[in-house]
């Protein structure tokens, strides 16, 4: 409200300066602080004495305004078929330099790019640096365009964009203006924002017509009326008004959203959601809405609530039970799943963003990187992960101390985004092997005896030598997994990998079907521990009997429960033929 008031009151003295007569202006008229930018079309079609015109019009408006620091500061552009700040918001802050300024303008006189000098106001003119206030601090940023013609650029969308960063404009037309062009700049309500007179010899005559609306008494204006949503002025007072959906309070000024359930006619089999203008029928925990938007119909519980599974969901009759990949147990809370901690391992994760690779397949990449993930006890004193994305250069994502807990991990992975480019995969090594596991980015010291294992996954061949240091990162004790997809080159792979190859080295044809690779790696991946060297096989074999037997176990309570439910079936219906003889 405080901005409507202070731009009012300005355009008051803009319109009210320009009058042939001086005039004394009403302390509801009194300006406020404001940053205003006035955009000038200085195009060939606008003739020198009409730009002299243009210039006193300028300099009337500038002489009624409360001009300072901490006042009202003011920004002059002028364009044609290119923009010119002829002087900031921070530049002057006294009328004088702005007047020999203004008179120092010389037109540009070329064509008539509106959109331009719109895109500059917004991007250039009205920020902290140019000397306006932070939005923070609410000071209204008002832009004054006049021009003479029609534009020769697309003036819709970046009017728009300049309107919703939060810049009121005024479109002020003059003799050849198109009112469409105008309306399309100017700020809503139109009636008050777009303004066309028939000669700049008028420019100066316009404003009367619009002082007793800007500057008559409003009261909802001139009082403080305490309505919650709208307070609508008549003669000598107000009332206040809510929003559609919002009936008044009985205190005349706050409002409540009305509750159409409380009507008792919505019909709904379960329960009614009163929203605003309407409401709608919700069900149950374990229910469906029908198609009528009214009953409920029973539902697979793992479809309809938040079971909270860590794998997978399976319903049974009335209820549901959560189960764990192959190689995992269900733990105690009966919802997640044990991860692999035979072993702790530092592990860097260095992925090809390629341009090769295409985004829609790096976001495959990224979920193939949390399917890893996922196996992993990843905390401070387990599995640490770090991750390296390289195309022409290479990028750390996050280092192996940045995220201790999977979660963490994760959403990192997801936030990623894809570089393109080249594919200097020796580059990448050389910075795993420098960066990745030092000590300064989290590797843990080689006294730990905690293995260093990277993974590096591409596309396609290499544009730089990977010998040398593929050869580095194996030697310096680090266990090298090599993962190619589609384009790859199987030899570049096989260098990479550490001994035995086989073991190390996987390949998919296609981004889509790189699930079997995960499934390679978890057997190969962690470590066991305690016989003095680094072993590679799968860490959860004992496991995975007694998750076979537990499996069992639940579908065979499975089939005893609905065993029982048909019995009991049975029983009634032969109570049901007993009863009939």
């Amino acid at each position: 409200m405080m901005k409507l008031l202070h731009i009012a009151a300005f355009l008051m003295l803009v319109f009210t300066a320009l009058e042939a007569r001086p005039k004394l202006l009403g302390a509801k008229c009194k300006t406020g602080p404001l940053d205003i930018v006035f955009v000038i079309d200085s195009s060939r079609s606008v003739r020198p004495f009409e730009f002299e015109t243009m210039r006193r019009f300028l300099i009337d408006i500038i002489n009624n305004l409360e001009i300072g620091i901490n006042a009202t500061r003011v920004g002059v552009i002028q364009y044609s078929s290119q923009v010119q700040n002829v002087f900031s918001l921070k530049t002057f802050f006294n009328r004088a330099d702005m007047e020999k300024a203004i008179n120092s303008i010389v037109p540009l006189a070329q064509g008539t790019m509106t959109g331009l000098a719109i895109q500059y106001a917004m991007n250039v003119a009205f920020t902290t640096q140019e000397g306006a206030r932070p939005l923070h601090k609410k000071i209204p940023r008002v832009a004054v365009i006049v021009t003479d013609g029609r534009p020769q650029d697309r003036v819709t969308d970046v009017a728009a964009q300049a309107r919703a960063a939060g810049i009121e404009i005024y479109a002020v037309g003059v003799q050849r203006a198109d009112m469409n062009s105008l309306r399309a700049m100017a700020s809503p309500p139109l009636e008050e924002h777009v303004f066309l007179v028939e000669s700049f010899d008028l420019i100066q005559q316009f404003g009367k017509q619009f002082q007793d609306k800007l500057c008559g008494v409003d009261m909802c204006t001139e009082l403080d009326h305490g309505c919650q949503h709208t307070c609508v002025s008549i003669p000598s007072s107000f009332y206040c008004q809510c929003n559609s959906g919002y009936k008044l309070n009985a205190d005349g000024k706050t409002c409540s959203m009305i509750n159409y359930c409380n009507f008792g006619n919505h019909s709904c089999q379960h329960e009614c959601v009163s929203i605003l203008n309407g409401f709608y029928c919700r069900c149950r925990d374990g229910y469906t809405l029908q198609a009528d938007g009214k009953s409920c119909q029973a539902s697979d519980l793992c479809n309809s609530i938040e079971h909270g599974c860590e794998f997978k969901c399976v319903s049974t009759a009335g209820s549901y039970h959560c189960v764990c990949p192959e190689g995992q147990q269900l733990q105690a809370d009966k919802k997640t799943c044990n991860k692999c901690k035979t072993g702790h391992v530092d592990l860097v994760l260095v992925i090809d963003g390629s341009k090769s690779v295409r985004p829609q397949n790096f976001e495959l990449v990224k979920q193939f990187v949390n399917q890893i993930v996922d196996f992993l006890d990843v905390s401070p004193h387990g599995t640490r992960v770090g991750l390296v994305q390289y195309s022409s250069r290479v990028r750390t994502e996050f280092p192996l101390h940045q995220y201790m807990t999977a979660e963490d991990v994760k959403k990192a992975v997801q936030r990623v985004q894809y570089m393109e480019k080249g594919t200097m995969t020796g580059l990448a090594l050389k910075h795993m092997l420098e960066h990745s596991f030092s000590e300064a980015e989290g590797a843990r010291p080689l006294s730990q005896n905690v293995p260093r294992i990277g993974l590096v996954f591409t596309d396609g061949r290499s544009q730089d030598d990977i010998s040398e240091w593929a050869r580095r990162a194996k030697e310096s004790g680090i266990v090298m997994f090599a993962v190619g997809v589609g384009k790859a080159v199987e030899s570049e792979l096989r260098e990479i990998a550490s001994e035995p190859v086989d073991q190390h080295f996987s390949y998919s044809a296609d981004f889509n079907t790189m699930t079997h690779i995960v499934d390679n790696l978890k057997l190969n991946i962690c470590p066991e521990e305690g016989k003095g060297e680094t072993e590679f096989r799968n860490p959860c074999e004992c496991e995975a009997l007694v998750q076979f037997q537990s499996n069992t176990l639940a579908i065979l309570e499975d089939l005893t429960e609905k065993l029982s439910q048909m019995t009991t079936r049975l029983e009634q219906l032969e109570n049901q033929i007993a009863g009939k003889k």
